[in-house]
């Protein structure tokens, strides 16, 4: 019998291809990890339905849990429930703080009629905790960031868009 636990923590230790200071684990899109008649079958739900990481993803799953020992597997993926920033742990976001990325904010859950607003939140600047900044850049080096520059320190920065 194959150790739930130690599925998780091979899957969820696999870095992710696009911002490698992040874990699948810490990340939140490894949904569920089980063996079933001698298979591991590995669930994710991607950051968005078209993440071009998938394919690194599944491979680099495959290839850890290969290395484990493990040699069926199967990835599987799913989009429903949707991913939000909202999965993203205490871990993912302090490793991104750490890196120079600013972390998402919680998901707008508007409840109702969905409320028009006048701008959005502004991160703080990561350097020098000022709350002046702007977006330069909606697209950043990945479609789940953008681009941001404080107006004190004038550092650029990335921020992960809240989703």
């Amino acid at each position: 019998m194959v150790s739930a636990a130690e599925l998780w923590r091979v899957a969820g230790r696999v870095a992710d291809p696009e911002m490698p200071m992040l874990t699948l684990g810490d990340l939140g899109i490894l949904r569920d990890v089980e063996e079933r008649d001698g298979r591991v079958v590995v669930t994710v739900t991607p950051t968005y339905s078209g993440c071009p990481a998938m394919d690194a993803i599944r491979a680099d799953l495959r290839a850890a849990l290969r290395e484990a020992g493990y040699g069926d597997v199967e990835i599987r993926v799913s989009l429903s429930p949707p991913w939000t920033t909202d999965w993203i742990g205490p871990d993912g976001r302090r490793k991104l703080a750490e890196s120079g990325i600013a972390p998402p904010g919680p998901a707008p859950r508007p409840a109702g009629p969905v409320p028009v607003t006048l701008g959005r939140p502004r991160p703080p600047c990561l350097r020098c905790g000022a709350q002046d900044t702007e977006e330069i850049s909606r697209f950043g080096p990945t479609a789940c960031t953008a681009l941001w520059r404080c107006r004190v320190c004038h550092e650029p920065f990335e921020h992960v868009k809240e989703i």
